[in-house]
C-alpha cells in the first residue's frame, strides 16, 4: 500500500492519528522538565489541502471537514483545532497540519524538536517549513535507523512517533525493529507507531511481533471506517503506543468513540486493547 501524503492529507487516519499526538505532547508538557520529539518520517509539515494531490482523491472532505463542522467537539480536541485554525485564518480550511507542525506549534521553549525525511523534495521543503526555529534539527537520512543514530537523548523523557508511507512490504516489520531498538536505548521513551488497516492477515503477524517486543507496556487503539478487509482501500487505522502516560487509556475512550460517530455516521467501530499490559510488581 503506497500512503504518499499530500494525497491523503487530512482524511480520517490524519484526524485521528493528530489528534493522539496532540493529546501525547499535552500530557507530556504537564510536567516542567523539557522533552524531546522525534519524528521518523516527517513529510512536508503543512498541507495545501487544494493542491492537485490532495485534490485528486478529496479524502479531507470525509476527515478534517467533518470533524470541524462539529458545534460542540469535546475538550481534548481543542490543541488540535487551534493548530488547524491558526494555520487558516480566514477562517476557510485549506491548510492542514501534519506532524511536524503539530509538534511545532504546541511544544514549549524548553523542548527539543528533531524531524526527519529522507525524500530529497520532502527534505527541502520541511526545511523550508521550520528553517526559523531554533528548536528544530532535520535529519535527511534513512527513518529506520533513527532510533539507534540518535537515541538516547539528552532529555530523559522522549516522544517518537514512527509514521512511514507503507510502500514497501516489510515496513510494518521495520516498525517493531525501530520500536525493540528504541526501547532498548531508552526503556521510558514514549514510542507511538501509525499503521494503516487494510490486509487483517499481515496486521496478525504485526500485532504478535509487537507481543514479543522489549516494550514495558503496549497500548492498541484502532479506528475503522469501513469493514475490514473489504478491498476498498484503507478501511480504517490504528496506533500502537509504548509507555502511554496513564490518562491517555482513558482519553482515547471518548476520542474514538467520537471520531466513529463523527466520520462514519455509526457505521464505524473502534477498539483499545493492551498488547502487552504492565506487569504487576
Amino acid at each position: 500500500m503506497n500512503y504518499r501524503h499530500a494525497f491523503h492529507a487530512g482524511n480520517h487516519a490524519d484526524v485521528f492519528k493528530h489528534v493522539v499526538l496532540s493529546r501525547l505532547i499535552a500530557l507530556l508538557c504537564q510536567k516542567e522538565t523539557p522533552f524531546a520529539y522525534l519524528d521518523t518520517h516527517s513529510g512536508l509539515g503543512i498541507y495545501d489541502l487544494y493542491s492537485s494531490e490532495a485534490e485528486r482523491t478529496g479524502e479531507w472532505l470525509e476527515g478534517i471537514k467533518l470533524l470541524l463542522e462539529q458545534a460542540n467537539t469535546p475538550e481534548l480536541f481543542d490543541d488540535y483545532i487551534t493548530v488547524i485554525n491558526q494555520l487558516n485564518v480566514d477562517k476557510k480550511l485549506q491548510y492542514y497540519p501534519g506532524s511536524p507542525m503539530l509538534a511545532q506549534k504546541l511544544m514549549r521553549p524548553q523542548d527539543r524538536i528533531i524531524f526527519n525525511e529522507k525524500h530529497p523534495e520532502d527534505a527541502q521543503l520541511l526545511k523550508q517549513n521550520f528553517r526559523k526555529d531554533s528548536r528544530i534539527t532535520i535529519h535527511t537520512q534513512d527513518g529506520w535507523l533513527l532510533p539507534k543514530a540518535l537515541l538516547p537523548t539528552t532529555e530523559k523523557r522522549l516522544l517518537l512517533l514512527i509514521d512511514p508511507p507503507f510502500e514497501q512490504t516489510n515496513e510494518l516489520d521495520l516498525c517493531v525493529k525501530s520500536l525493540t531498538d528504541a526501547i532498548a536505548r531508552m526503556r521510558q521513551a514514549i514510542v507511538a507507531i501509525w499503521y494503516p488497516i487494510k490486509d487483517q492477515k499481515n496486521l496478525n503477524k504485526f500485532y504478535n511481533q509487537l507481543k514479543m517486543s522489549n516494550a514495558p507496556k503496549l497500548l492498541k487503539a484502532e479506528l475503522m471506517i469501513k469493514p475490514a478487509d473489504n478491498n476498498l482501500g484503507l478501511n480504517g487505522s490504528g496506533m500502537v503506543i509504548a509507555n502511554p502516560p496513564w490518562k491517555l487509556e482513558n482519553e482515547l475512550t471518548t476520542l474514538l468513540s467520537y471520531l466513529s460517530n463523527v466520520l462514519t455516521e455509526n457505521a464505524g467501530t473502534w477498539s483499545i486493547d493492551w498488547l502487552i499490559a504492565e506487569s504487576v510488581k
